[in-house]
C-alpha cells in the first residue's frame, strides 16, 4: 500500500436489503394494532416516544427494527407488556433462528395478521362503543350469521 493512503473496510450488504424481516414486521404490526385500538395516530405515538410519525411508520411496516429500549418505551406508552409485541407470532417465525442453523424443517411463510388491519380496529372500537350488552351480543350474532352466509 502506498504511503499516505488508508485502507477502508466495507460492511457487507444487509442480507434483507429492500425487504423487512418477518419478525420485525410482526412486531411492527402489533405496535400498529395496539396504537389503532387505542385510537392513537402515528404522530401522537411518535410525540409520546420522541420520534417522528415517519419513524413510527417504518417501525410498523417492519422496515426499521425496534431496539429493546424503544420496545420497552412503546410498551409503557401503549400500556401493554413487552411480550404483547411477540404474542400470536406464527410458529414458523418463532423458529426462524433455529432454521438458519439447520434445526427447523419446512419453509417459513408470513401471513398478514388480520388484527393489524385498520378496518378491524375500527370495527372493534365501534363494537365496544355499544353500551347495551344485549345490543352488542345481537350485533355479534348478526356478524356471525353474515359471515356464515358468505
Amino acid at each position: 500500500m502506498a504511503r499516505g493512503t488508508t485502507r477502508t473496510t466495507r460492511k457487507p450488504p444487509r442480507a434483507t436489503k429492500g425487504r423487512s424481516n418477518p419478525i420485525d414486521a410482526h412486531v411492527g404490526s402489533r405496535v400498529r394494532q395496539r396504537r389503532m385500538l387505542l385510537g392513537m395516530s402515528q404522530e401522537m405515538l411518535g410525540k409520546a416516544v420522541g420520534l417522528t410519525f415517519q419513524q413510527i411508520q417504518k417501525y410498523e411496516r417492519g422496515i426499521n427494527r425496534i431496539g429493546a429500549s424503544r420496545l420497552f418505551t412503546l410498551s409503557k406508552v401503549l400500556n401493554v407488556p413487552v411480550s404483547f409485541f411477540f404474542d400470536e407470532m406464527p410458529r414458523a417465525l418463532a423458529t426462524a433462528g433455529a432454521k438458519a442453523r439447520g434445526f427447523a424443517d419446512g419453509a417459513t411463510t408470513y401471513e398478514a395478521d388480520p388484527m393489524a388491519n385498520r378496518e378491524t380496529a375500527e370495527l372493534v372500537r365501534a363494537y365496544y362503543k355499544i353500551q347495551d350488552p344485549k345490543q352488542r351480543r345481537k350485533f355479534l350474532e348478526l356478524l356471525r350469521s353474515m359471515a356464515d352466509a358468505s
